[in-house]
C-alpha cells in the first residue's frame, strides 16, 4: 500500500475533524434529541426503535430532531492516540497542542462519582437488558481511553497522561460487577449492570495488565489473570468466541473479535496469562480465516457479508498492523480496500455500506476516529521511526526526539 497515499488521507481527516473540534454526530445519539424522548417516554422498546431508525436512516435525521454535534469520550481518545503516534514518528510541536487540548476535555468529560477516573458516551443508550444514562461509564470506553493515554505518555513523556492513565486501575477493580465462574469471573460493561461481554471483559483485563507496569498492586495481575481465564474458557473450538453469553447475543462479528484478540494481545505483551499463547494464536488465525475476502473487503458476520460497518476495516488494520510479516499482505490489502470504497475523499469515511446502497453520513467517533487510529497504526508499521519498536513493545520518547525501549 502506498504511504504518501494514506499520509494524504490522514491529513485531510484531521483538517476536517480538527476543524469541528472534534465535535459530531453518533450512530446511537438519537435519545439526546428532546422530540424522541417526549414521543419514548418511559417505554424501553421505544427507546431501542427510535435509536435504531435513527441509526439505521441513511439521511441524517438529527438536526430536525434537536440532536446537536457533541463530544464523544472514547473519540477523544482515539484522537488522542492518533497525535501520539504521529508525534512519535514525526516530532511536530503542533502535535504537542493538540495533545494537550484532548487531554483538557478527557479530563472535564470523566465520569463523576466512582472511584477512579472512567469514562462513558455523551448520549443515554437503552440495551434490552437497562437504560445507561449520559456519563454512565463503560469498561470499554475507559480500557480505550486507557490505552490511548499510556501510549500518549510513553510516546511524548507527558506525564499528564500517566496520571489520568493510572486511577483506571480503582474504576475496574471497584465499581465494575463481577460474574462468578469455576475458572475465574467476567467484568461487567457498566457498573449498573451484569452483562456478559467477552470483548469489554477481556478489554478490562487488558488495562489492568498493562498498567501492572507503573503500579506495584498484585490485584491487578491476579484480577486480570482471572478475567482472561473466564473467557478463554469460552473460547470455541475453532478459535473463535460469541458476543456475548445470552442466546439473542450468540452471533459472531468481525470487529468485536479483532477487540478480544487486541485486548488478550496486551494482556501477552504485559506477562498476563502467558498460558492462552495457542488460544490466542488460534483466535487471530479463526480471524484471519474468516472474516476478509481476498481483495480485503470485510465481512461483518461470519457467514455473512453485509452490512459492512467502518469499524470492520479499521479495527482489522488496526490489529494486524502489529502482528508482523506474517499478516502483512493481509494488512495491505484491507487498508487499499477501505481507502478505495469507504473514504468519501472530502475528509471523512463513510459509516456503512450495504448491498444495495451506502450509508455516508459523517460520524465522528464512529467513522473518523477509528479510520485515524487504523491508518497511523499502519504507518507506524511502515515508519522507520516505529513508536511500537519490533514485536508491540511501547517506546518512550523524551519530547526531545530520542527513544528508550520500556523494560
Amino acid at each position: 500500500m502506498s504511504t504518501p497515499r494514506i499520509h494524504d488521507c490522514v491529513r485531510d481527516v484531521l483538517r476536517y475533524v480538527e476543524a469541528a473540534d472534534y465535535r459530531g454526530y453518533d450512530p446511537y445519539d438519537a435519545l439526546n434529541s428532546p422530540v424522541v424522548r417526549v414521543v419514548c417516554g418511559p417505554s424501553k422498546w421505544a427507546r431501542i426503535a427510535a435509536t435504531q431508525l435513527v441509526r439505521r436512516c441513511p439521511l441524517n435525521l438529527r438536526p430536525l430532531l434537536g440532536i446537536h454535534k457533541g463530544h464523544n469520550p472514547k473519540g477523544l481518545g482515539l484522537f488522542l492516540w492518533v497525535y501520539a503516534k504521529l508525534y512519535a514518528m514525526e516530532r511536530e510541536p503542533r502535535y504537542l497542542e493538540r495533545i494537550e487540548r484532548l487531554l483538557d476535555l478527557l479530563h472535564d468529560l470523566r465520569s463523576t462519582g466512582y472511584s477512579g477516573n472512567c469514562w462513558g458516551y455523551n448520549f443515554d443508550w437503552q440495551s434490552r437488558t437497562c437504560l445507561r444514562p449520559r456519563g454512565t461509564p463503560t469498561v470499554v470506553n475507559t480500557a480505550f481511553i486507557g490505552h490511548a493515554l499510556l501510549d500518549c505518555f510513553e510516546f511524548t513523556g507527558n506525564e499528564r497522561a500517566l496520571e489520568m492513565a493510572t486511577p483506571i486501575t480503582e474504576f475496574v477493580l471497584r465499581d465494575l460487577r463481577r460474574t462468578r465462574g469455576d475458572e475465574g469471573f467476567c467484568f461487567s460493561y457498566t457498573p449498573v449492570d451484569n452483562e456478559i461481554v467477552h470483548n469489554a471483559n477481556l478489554l478490562g483485563a487488558s488495562i489492568l495488565a498493562r498498567l501492572t507496569e507503573y503500579r506495584a498492586d498484585d490485584r491487578l495481575a491476579e484480577a486480570a489473570s482471572a478475567s482472561v481465564a473466564y473467557s478463554m474458557n469460552r473460547q470455541r473450538e475453532d478459535g473463535s468466541w460469541y458476543y456475548a453469553n445470552t442466546s439473542a447475543q450468540k452471533w459472531i462479528d468481525s470487529f468485536h473479535t479483532g477487540f478480544i484478540l487486541q485486548a488478550l494481545r496486551y494482556c501477552l505483551w504485559s506477562g498476563v496469562a502467558l498460558e492462552q499463547e495457542r488460544a490466542y494464536q488460534r483466535g487471530v488465525r479463526y480471524y484471519a480465516d474468516h472474516f476478509f475476502l481476498e481483495n480485503g473487503m470485510p465481512k461483518y458476520y461470519h457467514d455473512r457479508l453485509y452490512p459492512i460497518d467502518i469499524h470492520s476495516p479499521a479495527q482489522a488494520v488496526a490489529f494486524f498492523s502489529r502482528e508482523g510479516e506474517r499478516y502483512r499482505d493481509l494488512a495491505d490489502a484491507i487498508v487499499t480496500w477501505m481507502l478505495d470504497n469507504m473514504y468519501g475523499g472530502e475528509g471523512f469515511f463513510y459509516y456503512r455500506q450495504g448491498r444495495w446502497r451506502t450509508n455516508r453520513i459523517p460520524y465522528m467517533r464512529w467513522s473518523q476516529a477509528w479510520a485515524l487510529h487504523a491508518l497511523t497504526e499502519y504507518l507506524c508499521s511502515q515508519s522507520e521511526r516505529n513508536p511500537y519498536g519490533g514485536h508491540g513493545t511501547a517506546c518512550r520518547t523524551d519530547g526531545a526526539g530520542r527513544a528508550d525501549k520500556l523494560l
